[in-house]
């Protein structure tokens, strides 16, 4: 079994770069991907893209003892590289193509093309997903009531 330190500095920022993968749009990242990738390079598929779902659980206060909130709908799919390299890759909701771009993505930045792809995919999917929390922010900010007590004489 191959086990990484989840301290390490590369298992942190692959996880990080999945994280963002998983959560982004499939079809911005799909549009992302065609845009860096033309045609896909040469690999093949260790697990098809296979949609599924998995248990979301949760923490009443973020602190308190979890629970099984519900499920969401996942798809995820693994290939291999001609050089050998692994990807694996998880998305939310049943984009096949979106599952399968992941994982190529996350072989070719084990592969020595990390740098290129996070210029050309990561950091657009970054900026977009700070401009979306701003604008969430935003709205929620703009319903904020203050409260404040009068004091009365003594």
């Amino acid at each position: 079994m191959y086990v990484t330190d989840p301290k390490d500095p590369e298992t942190l920022v692959r996880k990080a770069r999945l994280s963002t993968l998983a959560r982004a749009p499939a079809d911005r990242l799909c549009a992302l991907w065609a845009a860096y990738q033309p045609t896909p390079p040469a690999h093949d598929t260790l697990r098809a893209p296979e949609v599924g779902t998995v248990m979301v659980r949760g923490r009443a206060g973020a602190v308190g003892a979890p629970f099984n909130l519900g499920e969401v709908t996942v798809t995820r799919c693994s290939v291999r590289l001609a050089s050998g390299a692994v990807g694996h890759g998880h998305v939310q909701g049943r984009s096949r193509d979106a599952a399968r771009a992941v994982a190529l993505i996350d072989a070719l930045c084990q592969d020595g093309q990390g740098a290129a792809i996070d210029a050309a995919i990561l950091a657009p999917l970054k900026a977009e997903a700070e401009a979306h929390r701003n604008a969430r922010a935003a709205r929620a900010a703009a319903t904020k009531v203050e409260f404040f007590t009068m004091v009365r004489g003594d």
